[in-house]
């Protein structure tokens, strides 16, 4: 018959080293709760096609009712959603007055990325989204800014493509930013987009 081997009970902390262990976690939910991501979403909008804008607005709208925060990053070929096309385009150089003349002058001129036939086909969907009473682009953009989506326009396209904040929509708040103020944004939201 064999003898069993008796193993000493584990010893229990000491008053020190549970203090030391109480320190350690409470540092660590410290850290956790400074770097945990806020209730925000953030959004880059780089397409210009119609149907990319409209998911990008319907998407933010939507959003605006779950999330504390929605900020929209407009850049490259988006930002000619934003043009008013009302107002007069500021005294521009000629890459300015090119982009300007080349470019669609707000939402009414935006064209679907696919099948847009020359016009039937952003048309059809234009009419097909009043049939259905879907919101058109322009109420999308008027809904966004009644809920509180930030906009921001991204300088250095504005710059390179000879665009002026004067010729923008009427949005509140809107403003110019680089990409370092938009990823301080997207740095600390729960969801980040790229359309």
């Amino acid at each position: 018959m064999e003898s069993a081997v008796l193993t000493p009970p584990p010893q229990a902390p000491t008053m020190a080293e549970l203090k030391d262990r109480l320190d350690t976690l409470e540092e660590r939910v410290t850290t956790l709760a400074a770097n945990a991501a806020e209730d925000n979403l953030s959004m880059v909008v780089m397409s210009g096609d119609l149907d990319h804008i409209l998911a990008a607005f319907i998407i933010a709208t939507g959003a605006s009712a779950m999330y504390e925060k929605v900020t929209m990053f407009f850049t490259f070929w988006s930002i000619q959603a934003l043009r008013d096309p009302h107002k007069s385009a500021p005294s521009k150089d000629l890459i300015g007055r090119l982009f300007s003349s080349m470019l669609p002058k707000g939402a009414p001129g935006l064209k679907l990325s696919r099948m847009h036939m020359g016009g039937m086909g952003t048309g059809m969907l234009k009419r097909l989204m009043k049939k259905n009473n879907v919101l058109g682009l322009e109420q999308l953009i008027q809904r966004a800014a009644d809920a509180g989506v930030q906009i921001f326009i991204c300088q250095m396209s504005m710059d390179l493509m000879g665009f002026k904040l004067d010729e923008m929509i009427d949005y509140p708040d809107l403003k110019l930013a680089g990409v370092a103020t938009f990823l301080a944004e997207a740095g600390t939201s729960k969801v980040s987009l790229f359309i």
